[in-house]
This record gives structure tokens, C-alpha cells and sequence, in this order.
């Protein structure tokens, strides 16, 4: 899938003189499949194209997935023009290898270290001075997502803390709905996610960093955090048959259509709820923390995009067109409402953003809220070990929360 200059530009080109400049194709590898993500992205696309160049998609589902494809191409010789990562060590090869376009003029010109918040989103980017990707949204992870309908079955009202909702599990599964809704497909990344969560929540930001970032092995292997995966363990027996090889999306879905109860995932699921009509504090409760009366932390992580270097210079021409497009504050609110994300910059009109966006604004804006991702700490080898784990446990009935715990120690132990 190499680029090529359109036929129409070229004949432009002719007609109006060596001056004109030639429209080129990006294609652009991502991971965003579902409803609600096929909404945000068809932003970046239409903006993009609104420019004269044109956005050549190409989505593969499932980040793992298409991190691969991504870094096989890019190793072999065939890299795509832009590509989607998480923001942390995923794309550090590709910096070392001398692969990627180097940002830092166009950077400097519009300023982005002026407006690109919090610190935590940037620094991933720019790295020894350099700006090597660019921060496109801030997703906050820690957040849980209710059928309002689900619990009025049960004769429930919705939880806000953590024991409350376990004490309900009970009743929600003699009325017929599924207790916890949980996918497993992708390698685990939801139950690692869900794990992250709660030891987020149960045991706060301070003892987070101390675990991912500086490996404190007791802390790891202590009773605070053996609570968390007993937690874990708990919820998974009240999970559904389908559970192991479901995606994020269909789960969400059980949700929006009130067969299950409560589902913990990142606030890139409140688009699947815009895209179905429904609306917070209506038909579904959007609890961060998650299940915290009152959150004060919020774990963040996001997406970047990364340019691969061309021989082509009307499409290295492009691709910054592409990176600045992407920042803008047009298309940063379009993008974020459509996407459930926050955006990375202040000076955007957020006044669509519904209730759920403006809670964790609200938390975001605290000083010391801001807990990030683990990716920014550990590697990917480490993030595919750790979700094996916590997977093992959640859908293994004979693995216990103390084997698991063990098995999380030693991982640890031996991280990069």
C-alpha cells in the first residue's frame, strides 16, 4: 500500500504550474473498530481530507494486533505513513531504529509544549528534546459503567463504592441479569485493566507508582494488594459463559441493553453509549474512580500517532499537514466528543461534553489527580505477562488469588 500522487493533482499540477502543490495519500494504521471509535475516526479522516490530502485507512482490530502489523511492516522495510500507539515504551524501537519523522520543527512553529496538557501526555512524546509522536486525546481509565435498567430490575439502585456493588451481586444474578460484564478477548488487556482498577481504588495513586514504577516487591506481594485480586476473583464467578472471548465493545453492549449490570473500562466506552442514544444519569450511571463516592484520582493513558520517515516529500509534506490537523482545536473538540476522551489541549469548545466528561475534567483539573499508565513505566513484554496473569485468574478456577499474586511478584521482579 505505497503512496501515490492522484491523478486529479497531477492534472492540477499541470494546469496551474509548478507552484501548486500535489495532494498525496497517508495511510494510517489504528485499532479503532467499534461504533464509537469508527465515529471519532471518521473525524480525523474528514478533517484531514477537508485539507487536500487523503486519509487512507486502513483499521485492524484489537491494539495488540495491530501494534504487530505495525512493527513487522515498519522492521521490514514497508512501514505505513502513520500508525496508532499508546502513549509509554510501546514505539521506543522504532525511535532507536531511526525510523520515525522527527516532529520537532513542526512543534516548535505551533507550540505545542505550550498547550499539550497534562505533562503526563507529553513527556512520551517528547523525549531528549525531540518531539517524536503526537498526543492526540487523554482517556481516563478508571471509570465503571451501569445499566440504570439493569438494577431497577433488581429492585437496586445504582452503587457508588466498591462493597456496596459486591453485596449486590447476589441479587442481581436471582433477577436474571449478568452480575459483571467482563470480555476476555485480546490477550486479557480488560481484566488487567479491571485489575489496575481496582488496586487503583483500593489502595490509591501513591501505592500504584510504588508497585509499576519502582517495583516495590513487598508492596506488591502484601495483603492490600492480595484484597484487590480477591476481589478480582470474586467478581469473575459472577460473570457470564460468553465472557472469555468477548470484545470490550460487545460488552459494553450488554450493558446499553440492560442485560448486564456493570461493566470497568475506560471512558472510550461512553461512545458506544453516545452512538446507541443513550444518556448519562438516564440510562446509565457513569461512576468514576471506578465505584468511588468521591474519585480523586484518575489514571490516564491515550493515543499517539507516530510518522514514519518516506522518500516522498509531498508526503512527508502530509504527514505533518496530518499531525498538525490532529492538534487543532477544531478538530480536538470534534475528535474527543465523538471519542469520550478529553482533549489534550484547554482551549477547545467542549460545550457538547456531556456529564460524564465533565466529572473527570472536574477531577483531571486537581493538582496530583493524575495517575499514568503503566505503559509508561513497564514494557510490552510486561504488559503481555501481566495480562496473562490476571486472565488466568479471573477465568481459571483453580488458580487463586494468592498463586496469582506470587506469579505478579515474580514478574515484577524480573521487569523492564
Amino acid at each position: 500500500m505505497k503512496k501515490f500522487v492522484s491523478v486529479v493533482a497531477v492534472m492540477a499540477a499541470a494546469f496551474l504550474g509548478s507552484t501548486a502543490a500535489r495532494a498525496a495519500d497517508v495511510e494510517v494504521i489504528h485499532w479503532w473498530t467499534s461504533g464509537g471509535e469508527q465515529a471519532a475516526v471518521s473525524v480525523f479522516a474528514n478533517e484531514f481530507d477537508a485539507t487536500g490530502d487523503k486519509w487512507v485507512d486502513n483499521a485492524i482490530a484489537l491494539g495488540e494486533t495491530a501494534r504487530a502489523a505495525i512493527m513487522q511492516r515498519a522492521l521490514g522495510g514497508d512501514p505505513p505513513d502513520a500508525a496508532q500507539f499508546n502513549p509509554g515504551r510501546q514505539y521506543e524501537e522504532l525511535i532507536q531504529a531511526g525510523l520515525l519523522l522527527d516532529l520537532t520543527p513542526l512543534a516548535e512553529s505551533e507550540g505545542w509544549d505550550k498547550f499539550i496538557r497534562p505533562a503526563q501526555i507529553a513527556e512520551p512524546c517528547h523525549i531528549d528534546g525531540k518531539w517524536w509522536c503526537v498526543p492526540v486525546n487523554i482517556h481516563m481509565q478508571n471509570w465503571a459503567w451501569a445499566s440504570v435498567a439493569a438494577f431497577t430490575k433488581a429492585g437496586l439502585e445504582v452503587p457508588t463504592d466498591w462493597d456496596t456493588y459486591l453485596a449486590d451481586l447476589p441479587k442481581l444474578k436471582e433477577a436474571g441479569v449478568i452480575p459483571f460484564a467482563v470480555g476476555g478477548d485480546g490477550g486479557g488487556w480488560q481484566i488487567s485493566l479491571l485489575a489496575n482498577q481496582l488496586i487503583l481504588a483500593q489502595l490509591g495513586a501513591e501505592t500504584v507508582e510504588k508497585i509499576w514504577k519502582d517495583k516495590d516487591l513487598e508492596l506488591a506481594g502484601g495483603p492490600e494488594v492480595l484484597k484487590a485480586f480477591t476481589t478480582l476473583k470474586n467478581l469473575g464467578t459472577y460473570a457470564d459463559p460468553g465472557s472469555p472471548n468477548r470484545s470490550w465493545s460487545d460488552t459494553a453492549a450488554l450493558v446499553i441493553k440492560g442485560d448486564a449490570a456493570l461493566q470497568v473500562m475506560g471512558d472510550w466506552a461512553q461512545g458506544e453509549f453516545q452512538v446507541a442514544g443513550q444518556k448519562p444519569g438516564v440510562d446509565y450511571a457513569c461512576l468514576l474512580g471506578p465505584l468511588l463516592p468521591e474519585p480523586k484520582n484518575v489514571r490516564i493513558g491515550g493515543d499517539i500517532f507516530v510518522f514514519f520517515k518516506q522518500n516522498d516529500p509531498e508526503v512527508e509534506r502530509a504527514q505533518l499537514s496530518l499531525a498538525s490537523t490532529m492538534v487543532n482545536p477544531r478538530t480536538q473538540a470534534l475528535f474527543n466528543n465523538a471519542k469520550g476522551s478529553a482533549p489534550i489541549r484547554d482551549d477547545v469548545d467542549m460545550s457538547l461534553a456531556n456529564d460524564c466528561m465533565k466529572k473527570a475534567i472536574g477531577v483531571l483539573s486537581q493538582p496530583g489527580a493524575v495517575v499514568p499508565d503503566q505503559n509508561v513505566w513497564r514494557n510490552e513484554a510486561f504488559a503481555t505477562a501481566q495480562n496473562a496473569i490476571f486472565s488466568d485468574l479471573i477465568y481459571n478456577a483453580n488458580t487463586t488469588p494468592e498463586a496469582a499474586q506470587a506469579q505478579f511478584v515474580e514478574l515484577l521482579k524480573n521487569a523492564e
